[in-house]
């Protein structure tokens, strides 16, 4: 005996030392120490005297304190097991101990957890497909986003192994919180809903994944996407063309050049890889002691179904999405889906990053049950040949057939995510996450009173003490205000606004709301009438840009003097600063010849000149230009100047072609002055538009107005008043109704004059016209019941009587047409006769009832006590 026992102990070695090898290559991230014999000894006689020693292991904490949750409020399928789910759970014990025995060195699988009823639940029936009706969350991102943002997130109790509980989607849902595993069950329940191909993961993963520590990630609203640039399209050479011009510059200069942007270059980089490093120095984790045995659940989502190109991984904690590349992931022990259940078989040394996701490979994958949900193996060419023989595959299928088992249907109720819980989002309506130098703050519509839901603050030390900039999203907004991007360092604002701002505002560019500062205003030049697509103030000029107008005005630009100061009005806007120079663009109009359509428009007021400059001929290289020399209008004499030939210089490209004369310049220069004083005018509206535009700004701003929908019934408090009064309309109509409908003396009561008080006599009139009636009533729909009664009763004797003369010639579907027809009239005569039957029994009951109601009723119960 202590022979063998020797050689048993000898072979429980050998397997002990095989399991450490398979469990290093299983799970690189352990770190095995090399044991000498004398402490293997040790070992066995420790591991010899604990066996016999019974030390109660204490239970997993849960995830949700039990009063938080009403057991009794669950349906039955949560509290008990349905014969399949039971035998479900046979199978899984018998696939666990086998691969105990197969794989010693492995983790024990997660299968079976129990549900918030200490239930015993199978994980893929844990998993309830589910089609959302928001059409915000049919897609993965949003899906994610979702999960992360509803949910609060709760560790693990014990981060070396999978939690003992795991519960239904549905409770998740109503407490708002759970761990990882509570997260991909859910996501994945939604995922398989919306028709992608997604598995829950019972894997690994570094301790930022785990604990959902953001602060070495660049915040996805940072990063800013990659501008396609578009090569240009170098036109043919030309067959005729001049030669260009030799080039005089000296070769040295330019490679001294080059060297010195090459050297400026190489400094910059040096720079930016220096504060790489710094940054990796400074966010570098201390090394987790526990890394590479941190048990952490995601979400797989393969290629194929919703187009979805590439194999990806998905975060249910961040909602974010990853590459099997990423060395967050660290090994995975098992995934599940609704049907079916695998098991890793592959080595995990190098991570995720070599593993193959082809569920139809049984060596690299293991399967627990043969369900048509197993996938095909991906085969060759050459393997694909092999299997060309119909009679194999029947066979194999046949085969499969007898053995497989399929999943029992989920336990779990229906998800159900109402729209207040998907407008609120986050717990309590808030949610702050922190990223890399970021800080990302959520909260749910009509929460702020500004109408504030989400705010980027970025910053620029890892502390989050000094802020760069602050980016604020707004909904709801009376303003239409939808972005506000502030600048810290220079302190400039811009507003972002959604089309319907009162003054068809898109950009408002600012660093003050004081009027006659720096500041830039774009609009919607669809919803002006002037066609202002940007203005840009400073304290002494204007610009303007437009577009689609009928005078083709492209542009204007003003500069101001200074105001010339009135004694009685302060007020800026009855003092307006007189424009020293307008300089007027228009775009080129195709009716008019390039000689007579003016590019360039320039009103000197100070200096009383004005400047024109035309368009350009295509056959030429340059233009015509004008100047109209504004002198006074009386010479030394005192005679009245109209026109002079030097009060218009001009410059004539063609001057042979035609030449302007007197009277032409003089008109010209009238309707100049005119133009003139509608520029000054327009220069006028525009400052006041501006003093406009700033003041509704502010009062917006104060006023905090947010405007709700129509259809928002829980907040439109006009919506809700009329709601309700129509409701309480409906429900005095519907009693009047009823009143009328119960009202049984109401045709009598109407054959008497209206307000005449009742006598004795036509009370008892009333009765006995009222039972009459009543009674002619019963008789009529006895007579009815019989008449039917006794139609079906002839149609059933002239049918029997066709099928025996016809009886002989008879198909058989004739036959059965008209036993057919049998059937349908025997049951409608014997309901007619139940029908008649039971009329007859209550006739008398009724009548007797009204009877007694004719003596209670108020209006004729004293009048007919006299008779008795």
């Amino acid at each position: 005996m202590e022979v063998l026992r020797e050689k048993v102990e000898e072979e429980e070695a050998a397997e002990r030392e095989e399991a450490a090898e398979r469990s290093e290559k299983m799970r690189p991230a352990e770190v095995w120490k090399e044991e000498t014999p004398m402490t293997q000894e040790m070992l066995r006689d420790l591991e010899k005297k604990l066996s016999e020693m019974e030390i109660p292991t204490p239970a997993d904490p849960l995830t949700f304190p039990k009063d938080t949750i009403d057991i009794s409020m669950l349906p039955q399928s949560y509290k008990t097991n349905s014969p399949k789910e039971e035998l479900m759970l046979q199978v899984a014990d018998n696939f666990s101990r086998q691969y105990s025995h197969l794989c010693p060195d492995r983790m024990p699988l997660f299968l079976h957890p129990l549900n918030e009823c200490e239930v015993p639940k199978f994980v893929s029936t844990t998993i309830r497909p589910t089609l959302m009706p928001y059409p915000d969350l049919y897609n993965w991102d949003s899906c994610a986003q979702f999960v992360s943002d509803f949910l609060t997130m709760v560790p693990l109790p014990d981060p070396l192994k999978p939690p003992a509980h795991l519960y239904s989607s549905t409770t998740v849902l109503k407490c708002q919180k759970g761990n990882c595993f509570d997260f991909s069950t859910l996501l994945c329940s939604m995922l398989i809903g919306s028709g992608y191909d997604a598995y829950c993961i019972n894997g690994y993963g570094s301790w930022d994944l785990c604990h959902m520590d953001l602060t070495r990630e660049v915040c996805p609203l940072t990063v800013k996407p990659k501008e396609k640039v578009k090569k240009e399209e170098k036109p043919p050479p030309k067959k005729y063309a001049i030669k260009p011009p030799r080039d005089l510059t000296s070769r040295f200069e330019q490679e001294q050049e080059a060297k010195r942007q090459e050297e400026i270059r190489a400094h910059e980089e040096k720079l930016r890889r220096e504060a790489e490093e710094r940054l990796l120095e400074a966010t570098k984790m201390k090394p987790d002691p526990l890394h590479g045995l941190r048990v952490h659940s995601w979400v797989l989502v393969l290629s194929g179904k919703r187009e979805v190109p590439e194999t990806f991984f998905i975060d249910a904690l961040s909602g974010r999405s990853y590459s099997p590349q990423d060395d967050h992931f660290l090994g995975i022990e098992s995934l599940w889906n609704h049907k079916n259940y695998w098991v890793n078989m592959q080595d995990c040394w190098n991570y995720c990053k070599d593993l193959v996701f082809d569920l139809g490979d049984p060596v690299r994958w293991e399967y627990m049950l043969l369900g048509t949900d197993k996938p095909y193996l991906s085969l060759t060419e050459e393997d694909d040949d092999d299997l060309n023989d119909e009679d194999d595959v029947e066979a194999l299928g046949k085969e499969d057939e007898d053995k497989s088992f399929d999943m029992p249907p989920s336990w779990v109720q229906q998800i159900e995510i109402t729209p207040e819980e998907f407008e609120t989002r986050c717990p309590n309506g808030k949610k702050v996450l922190h990223y890399q130098r970021a800080q990302l703050e959520k909260w749910a519509p009509y929460l702020n009173p500004n109408g504030l839901v989400c705010r980027l603050t970025t910053y620029e030390d890892l502390e989050y003490t000094k802020v760069l900039e602050i980016k604020e999203w707004y909904q709801n907004r009376g303003d239409m205000l939808e972005l506000r991007h502030i600048n810290k360092s220079t302190g400039l604002i811009i507003d972002y606004f959604k089309p319907g701002h009162p003054q068809a505002l898109r950009v408002h560019t600012y660093k003050s709301m004081e009027p006659e500062m720096d500041r830039v205003m774009e609009f919607y030049e669809v919803a002006r009438v002037d066609g202002l697509i940007k203005r840009e103030e400073t304290p002494n000029t204007m610009t303007e840009y437009y577009q689609g107008r009928p005078d083709f005005l492209a542009y204007r630009h003003i500069i101001f003097g200074p105001r010339v100061k009135k004694l009685p009005l302060n007020s800026t806007d009855s003092n307006p600063r007189p424009p020293v120079k307008i300089t007027e663009r228009f775009y080129r109009n195709p009716e008019k010849p390039a000689d007579d359509d003016v590019a360039e428009r320039v009103f000197l007021t100070t200096e009383e000149r004005i400047q024109l400059r035309y368009h350009c001929r295509s056959d030429h290289i340059t233009s015509n230009k004008r100047e109209f020399l504004r002198r006074t209008e009386v010479d030394s004499k005192g005679n009245k100047i109209i026109m002079t030939p030097d009060m218009c210089i001009s410059f004539e490209v063609e001057p042979m072609e035609h030449t302007k004369k007197l009277l032409y310049q003089y008109e010209t220069m009238m309707q100049l002055k005119n133009e003139e004083k509608l520029s000054k005018h327009q220069a006028w509206e525009s400052e006041l538009e501006v003093l406009e535009i700033l003041k509704l700004l502010e009062e917006e701003e104060e006023a905090h107005t947010l405007t709700i929908s129509i259809y928002d019934t829980k907040r439109n408090e006009k919506s809700k008043e009329y709601r309700e009064a129509m409701e309480r309309v409906m429900h005095e109509e519907h009693l009047r109704q009823m009143e009328a409908q119960l009202d049984y003396l109401a045709p009598f009561l109407a054959q008497l004059p209206p307000g005449e008080k009742l006598m004795r006599w036509q009370a008892m009139r009333l009765k006995d016209e009222c039972l009459s009636d009543f009674k002619q009533r019963l008789i009529d729909k006895a007579n009815l019941i019989q008449a039917r009664f006794e139609k079906e009763t002839q149609e059933l004797q002239k049918k029997q009587q066709w099928y025996q003369e016809n009886q002989v010639a008879l198909s058989p579907e004739d036959e059965d047409l008209y036993l057919s027809y049998c059937s349908q009239a025997m049951f409608r005569i014997r309901i007619l006769e139940q029908r008649l039957n039971r009329h007859k029994e209550l006739a008398p009951l009724k009548y007797l009832a009204l009877e007694e109601k004719l003596h209670k009723d108020p209006r004729l119960a004293e009048l007919l006590k006299v008779f008795g």
